[in-house]
């Protein structure tokens, strides 16, 4: 393996981990989408709790559930085709040299290259089995919430369910994040300077949509209005 490709790796990898903290550190805990969510989520089993039929709250989680689903089996598929690629054979070996640009590269590293797409998509199937996993406990929470006249127990069940319930999103939000990374990692069969390039791109666009893109801004505001609102309940 070439400098070169031990560098693209690394900043792959890099690219990666720095993800969360740098949004952290970028928005200060606040003014990106998955912390505005938070709120959104908290409103959203506060009104719940208001609410004497709750028909509307279980489709919701029930189609967060299937898409999480989706999502999962899909992973799974693509792992399963990225995977047979290790095991194919030369031919296929021969034919995943021919996208290298250098097309001299050993058995090896072209297996090293796909398997890190495999790990990549690995990761994210099991955040999306463990969102899969709490939104099932998200079910038995609103199943078991608090009738709407008992107000006094209301807040300390909505603080409790939105722990549960963020980390959810969080988790398929990881899951989702993988097929970016993914993808990224694609490309080092082709060559490592554009698989760093695509990193670095995957990185920014992920950080851009996080903080700046129109669903950003609009969560944004919704969040200070739901703010506003409880803080007027108080």
């Amino acid at each position: 393996m070439s400098l070169t490709d031990i560098a693209a790796g690394a900043i792959f990898i890099a690219c990666w981990l720095v993800y969360e903290p740098l949004l952290e550190r970028l928005t200060g805990g606040r003014g990106a989408i998955n912390i505005d969510l938070r709120a959104v989520r908290e409103g959203w089993v506060r009104r719940m709790m208001a609410r004497e039929n709750r028909i509307m709250d279980a489709a919701l989680l029930g189609q967060l559930l299937n898409s999480a689903s989706f999502f999962a089996s899909t992973n799974l598929l693509i792992i399963a085709a990225a995977a047979g690629l290790l095991f194919g054979g030369e031919a296929i070996l021969g034919n995943l040299r021919g996208v290298s640009f250098s097309g001299l590269e050993p058995d090896w590293l072209i297996q090293t290259k796909v398997a890190l797409v495999v790990v990549t998509l690995t990761r994210g199937l099991l955040d999306f089995i463990w969102a899969i996993r709490q939104l099932n406990f998200c079910a038995a929470l609103f199943g078991a919430a608090p009738e709407r006249g008992e107000i006094e127990h209301h807040e300390s069940y909505v603080r409790a369910t939105t722990q549960v319930l963020s980390p959810a999103f969080n988790s398929f939000n990881k899951g989702v994040r993988a097929y970016y990374f993914a993808l990224a990692a694609a490309i080092w069969l082709a060559s490592p300077w554009p698989m760093a390039a695509a990193s670095l791109l995957t990185l920014a666009l992920l950080l851009a949509r996080q903080v700046s893109s129109e669903a950003a801004i609009g969560l944004r505001e919704a969040r200070l209005v739901l703010e506003a609102m409880q803080r007027r309940e108080d």
